[in-house]
């Protein structure tokens, strides 16, 4: 005998009981909360239903919620939302530009898109069948494409935010992240260019890397964020010379200041019609990979000797890298202010890192406790 309703026998309760099998096969009744017996058939026959699934060891969380949605449709006209994976990356992405910086929106959008891709047909499941074994296999297939570990575990942050908020509106039961361990950021020994190199490198290259260069040794900045700057970014008025921009990776908002040599070169570039003029124009809105080339091209012909220091895989997976780059640039700006004693507090507010994804409003004291760091960098000709 299938499923059934029944009322209180002793008239003690005016809602109907359903009478079902559960997982073990014992005939329980429970009472529906129900005074609509069609409604509390319904309840008990999805009851039924999801003990014959679970007696079949096919009852998952999944099929948990898919049977609940259902139920609810059919007593209250209005189902349990279900969230498969590619839906629910699109509407965190939806929520976060609703309160998240651009850049932030897209570092989001860009992780979500890789995740759905790697997933491929497993991306139309319900967001709870995810498991953290989806994860770590995520975690090394972005480690054999030769990303570096910090890279990848900042993927992971980015992922485990998308789960977290699911785990808050009631979508999972567990953060599938939150069980991952991080990679160990290995050392790969990079090195930090020399004042001699940085002077070779000035001496090949055309005005436009000129600049980027001097940007990247003195404001410590990414190349394609250096590649980018825009005039509106650029304070050569007030007392203190500054350079204020969002970097691409992280959305974070940086203050850096103006060192004199730096600020030497700006003033002999000229003169732009508008704010929204790119300072390198020759070389903006290029991508990354471009200017990486273009740039191991001026090392060679500076005679900059390369060494490699990891090797790409021996089926070609991954990517090698090497003891220079454009990010030694970086490298140098960072090494050089810890040599001369300078704060980590401080070094960490010029070259953007920090935890802390918000506005940094400096006053007139701040600045000029960054102006005093920059000075200790030495001048180049």
């Amino acid at each position: 005998m299938g499923a059934y309703v029944v009322r209180d026998a002793r008239s003690r309760s005016p809602y109907w009981y359903a009478v079902f099998r559960d997982g073990t096969g014992r005939r329980l009744k429970k009472s529906t909360k129900l005074t609509s017996k069609s409604k509390a058939l319904e309840v008990a026959r999805t009851l039924d239903k999801a003990g014959a699934e679970a007696r079949r060891r096919t009852l998952t969380e999944v099929r948990t919620r898919e049977l609940l949605s259902e139920l609810l449709q059919s007593v209250s006209g209005e189902g349990l939302r279900v969230f498969s994976v590619a839906e629910w990356f699109a509407h965190f992405v939806a929520l976060k530009r609703k309160s998240c910086a651009g850049q932030t929106v897209s570092r989001h959008r860009l992780m979500m898109r890789e995740f759905i891709e790697f997933l491929g047909e497993r991306a139309r499941l319900n967001i709870a069948a995810i498991t953290s074994k989806d994860v770590a296999n995520f975690r090394d297939h972005r480690e054999s494409l030769g990303l570096a570990p910090s890279t990848v575990n900042l993927d992971l942050e980015t992922l485990s935010t998308a789960f977290n908020a699911a785990l808050k509106q009631g979508h999972v039961s567990v953060n599938p992240c939150a069980a991952i361990e991080k990679l160990r950021d290995k050392a790969w020994r990079k090195q930090v260019f020399t004042l001699q190199q940085i002077t070779a490198l000035l001496k090949v290259s055309a005005v436009d890397w000129k600049g980027v260069i001097l940007c990247g040794f003195y404001l410590g900045t990414r190349l394609h964020d250096c590649a980018n700057l825009r005039w509106r970014n650029v304070d050569l008025v007030s007392e203190i010379k500054t350079i204020r921009f969002v970097t691409g990776k992280t959305g974070r908002d940086i203050v850096s200041v103006i060192h004199p040599t730096l600020e030497e070169y700006l003033l002999s570039l000229p003169t732009p019609e508008s704010d929204e003029e790119f300072l390198f124009p020759s070389l903006a809105e290029r991508v990354t990979s471009y200017l990486s080339r273009e740039f191991k091209r001026l090392m060679h012909a500076a005679r900059i000797e390369q060494r490699v220091i990891r090797e790409r895989g021996e089926d070609g997976s991954g990517r090698s890298v090497n003891a220079l780059s454009f990010h030694s640039l970086r490298h140098s700006f960072s090494s050089l202010l810890a040599n001369a004693g300078i704060a980590e507090e401080t070094r960490m507010a010029l070259t953007g890192h920090t935890t802390r994804a918000v506005h940094q409003h400096y006053t007139h004291r701040e600045l000029s406790i960054l102006r005093d760091a920059v000075s200790v960098l030495p001048h180049i000709k």
